[in-house]
């Protein structure tokens, strides 16, 4: 462990760890801690009732015990050090080791008792967001509950009462509390056979989250309400989040969760997609049409479902196209067209690294080799099989392949295309391309014809006098 870690861990929960009684953990289900970002294995269930597991994104599925017909989990509120790509790291808060904390699978008729202890600097709950619940069990603080103060132990107990696609997430402290990390995935599953809910070959699941991290450093900004600069699924960014690897003729289900503070219309190439579920449970059948982009707002959970029928690998990101890039300001001028030739010159003579960016665009920034901050990720990265990729954020790759195995979730490496199936340059002969120069005409004719050409002359004011 860093130095850096260690003083950041130990600053931040001093006075919880101080408070946490050995005799008294020894009572509770051990906490199970996973500090890596990959993506886990499903967890097959070993008791309890059977059920078809999913996979968490960069994540895992927590362990339970059980204990008189009783599913026990346990979550530790903590301060985690958290993996966003290779060799990018923030501090955040979550669970169990990571943000987000770890997925809860239970099925339907369960009774679940999950034991929280909180090791953070203040108190916290756990709001467990579209479940069906006795009120007091609802995690409000101040309003259905007093806080889980730093060192204590609080349990919630419930019957999951209704199959879905679920959260976790503290009502304590919102904006700082979820601005550093801290939530998780909760599925239920059908306990039988049922009408709306098909069986699902491939199962993922994560969590769209967002953060104002600047670059070089480690702990994000709470109070950011809009200008994020990290768009990140389980609190990864492109090209540190994995690929979803599924066999040809899989039917795969994928759980969306949406807690930034802005919508994401989540788009997949290749193929169509129904919704058969929200956190208000699965969709009626008459309900359902194909889509290749949906829009998941605040707050939101969908689940996606399509036939993996088209072999290759596909591109699977939000359609927002500043939510598929890294760290980067907010005020850098557009310059594209900007003939940089004379000033970069004598301006070289000065800087001799000086290099221009965004003259032609800003495909050339990914393929820069700029000295970058010791902690952070370049804007637009990932290296495909044709060169750079150029995203980042909310980017991954669906690779689907017919000879990857049931259960196998390794990655298959890249597509092999079958001869002639790739797009190449053409050096024949081209006809002149037909163009418009028509603007179009307009609705009706303006009322006001206008005036003839003024330039405006525009004087910089030099004091506040009169504000």
């Amino acid at each position: 462990m860093t130095t850096n870690r260690r003083r950041f861990l130990a600053g931040s929960a001093a006075v919880a760890t101080a408070s946490v009684s050995k005799v008294a953990m020894a009572a509770l289900p051990e906490p199970v801690i996973q500090t890596k970002a990959d993506t886990m294995p499903p967890l097959v269930p070993g008791t309890g009732r059977p059920y078809n597991p999913v996979v968490t994104l960069n994540g895992w599925t927590l362990p339970w015990r059980m204990s008189g017909g009783v599913k026990e989990f346990h979550l530790v509120a903590e301060p985690v050090e958290r993996e966003m790509a290779p060799g990018f790291k923030a501090h955040l808060w979550g669970y169990n080791g990571q943000s987000p904390g770890p997925t809860i699978e239970v099925v339907e008729g369960d009774r679940v008792r999950i034991f929280v202890t909180n090791k953070l600097p203040e108190h916290t709950s756990v709001h467990w967001h579209g479940q069906r619940l006795p009120n007091g069990m609802d995690g409000v603080t101040g309003l259905t509950q007093p806080g889980i103060a730093p060192g204590k132990t609080f349990v919630y107990e419930f019957v999951a009462r209704r199959p879905g696609t679920f959260m976790y997430h503290p009502h304590a402290d919102e904006m700082t509390q979820m601005a550093m990390g801290m939530m998780g995935f909760w599925v239920t599953h059908p306990k039988a056979k049922h009408p709306l809910i098909g069986e699902a070959d491939r199962d993922f699941c994560f969590l769209l989250s967002a953060y104002d991290i600047d670059p070089g450093s480690y702990t994000p900004r709470i109070m950011t309400m809009l200008d994020f600069n990290l768009w990140t699924w389980n609190s990864r960014v492109f090209p540190g989040i994995d690929s979803l690897n599924v066999r040809k003729g899989d039917r795969v289900r994928l759980r969306i969760g949406n807690l930034t503070m802005t919508n994401h219309p989540m788009h997949i190439h290749g193929h169509e997609f129904a919704i058969t579920g929200t956190d208000g449970g699965p969709t009626p059948l008459s309900t359902r049409w194909q889509e290749v982009t949906t829009d998941i707002g605040v707050g939101q959970m969908r689940q996606l479902e399509f036939i993996a029928d088209e072999e290759g690998d596909w591109a699977f990101h939000c359609h927002k196209s500043h939510h598929t890039m890294n760290a980067m300001g907010h005020n850098v001028p557009t310059m594209i067209g900007v003939d940089h030739s004379g000033v970069a010159g004598k301006i070289s003579k000065l800087i001799p690294d000086y290099m221009v960016m965004g003259e032609r665009g800003m495909a050339d920034m990914g393929e820069m080799t700029m000295p970058l901050p010791d902690n952070t990720v370049p804007m637009m990265t990932g290296e495909g099989p044709f060169g750079g990729v150029e995203m980042g954020g909310m980017f991954s790759v669906i690779k689907v392949r017919r000879d990857q195995k049931p259960g196998d979730y390794s990655d298959p490496g890249w597509f092999k295309h079958p001869a002639g199936t790739v797009a190449y340059e053409w050096t024949g002969q081209l006809a002149e391309p037909a163009r418009s120069s028509d603007a179009g005409r307009s609705a009706m004719p303006r009322a006001d014809k206008g005036a003839a050409p003024t330039e405006v002359q525009v004087r910089k004011p030099s004091g506040h006098s009169g504000h």
